[in-house]
């Protein structure tokens, strides 16, 4: 065995040991029908100066069989989506998180930052007024991200998530697929890398009947742009990667507002039950770019369970557009996991 796997073989039996002990205290919410599992409190910490330092840190380690334990099932599912509270960057900030899924941690995450606005002022972390609007501030391996809750008689009525610069890195990359044959992505940045494009080209569809041929059209189109030039962020090397595939298609909104439907498939065919935060930012930055989207217009973003975003560009910025990402996220859970190491299931398992 190659010694840096003995030493990922050592660090989780490591961990193992120390998750007998652990109780850790979860609040589940989902956002428009995504789930975002937090974890307001580790039972170790996590090295690093910074949430992007502390990212490469979790990668191996307690924090990484904590990550399994939360996302394998018997306690979690091949979709289920989550995020470490750890230390902001600097004070400008409320807090800081590490998402994490069944494949690994991401850089970005807008329905999580959408659910932490929402967590953060109704568990009391952030104060907020019985109207108006309250930001959550928020550093994110991604860069600094804001949370605005928009209080209404006392409850969370919505959430928008402002983003980091959005932007069109490439377009119309050619990509050689298995079964869809040679098709041309655009890829563009909110936070993570993804490959866009018509559903239509693929020979498919935005609905559940397609879900199938979706994932396995995002898992070649992620794969045949390993390596690719376009799948490098040229700021830092360390969010290179295309993180999921966007299949969109027109919608009726019935609002007047540019509306699309879109799938976003990420990691290793993960599906996202709402219309993706920072692929919706993503998307608007392109939709911007090609001027289908008119300065000031929002569009109207639907998932592939019918769940609903509504986007604008808020700022221009030299590196890019902020985009303002509306949504609702609601609390479904509080539990408390524990590991039993006569489990024989060990972390647990995915089935897909």
């Amino acid at each position: 065995m190659p010694k840096s796997d003995l030493a990922a073989a050592d660090l989780m039996q490591a961990g193992l040991v120390q998750a007998a002990a652990w109780r850790v205290a979860t609040v589940d919410y989902h956002t428009a029908g995504e789930p975002f599992r937090i974890v307001p409190e580790l039972p170790f910490e996590i090295p690093g100066a910074t949430v992007l330092d502390r990212r490469e840190s979790a990668q191996a380690g307690p924090a990484n069989v904590l990550r399994q334990l939360l996302v394998n099932e018997p306690r979690g599912h091949a979709d289920m989506y989550g995020g470490f509270i750890v230390p902001p960057n600097d004070s400008g900030a409320h807090l800081g998180v590490l998402f994490w899924h069944k494949d690994g941690f991401s850089t970005a995450c807008g329905h999580g930052t959408i659910a932490l606005g929402a967590w953060a002022v109704e568990s009391g972390l952030v104060p907020a007024s019985d109207d108006g609007d309250t930001d959550v501030v928020i550093d994110v391996p991604s860069g600094r991200v804001t949370a605005r809750v928009t209080m209404l008689a006392g409850q969370v009525d919505a959430v928008t998530f402002l983003n980091v610069p959005s932007a069109v890195m490439a377009r119309s990359v050619a990509v050689d697929t298995a079964d869809f044959g040679r098709l041309e992505v655009d890829v563009l940045w909110g936070g993570a890398l993804y490959a866009s494009l018509p559903a239509q080209s693929a020979g498919l569809e935005v609905t559940p009947s397609c879900l199938n041929r979706l994932i396995e059209a995002g898992r070649q189109i992620k794969a045949a742009l390993s390596g690719n030039s376009a799948a490098r962020y040229p700021i830092e090397p360390r969010l290179d990667g295309i993180y999921g595939t966007i299949f969109h298609e027109p919608a009726d909104g019935g609002g007047g507002n540019l509306a699309q439907r879109n799938v976003t498939i990420f990691a290793d065919g993960q599906v996202d039950r709402s219309p993706c935060g920072s692929g919706t930012a993503a998307r608007v930055a392109s939709l911007d770019d090609s001027g289908e989207l008119a300065d000031g217009e929002v569009l109207d973003h639907f998932s592939i369970v019918g769940s609903h975003f509504s986007a604008q560009v808020v700022v221009r910025e030299p590196s890019g557009v902020v985009v303002g990402v509306r949504g609702t996220a609601h609390q479904v859970a509080q539990s408390l996991f524990t590991f039993d190491p006569r489990d024989a299931l060990g972390l647990g398992f995915v089935l897909r």
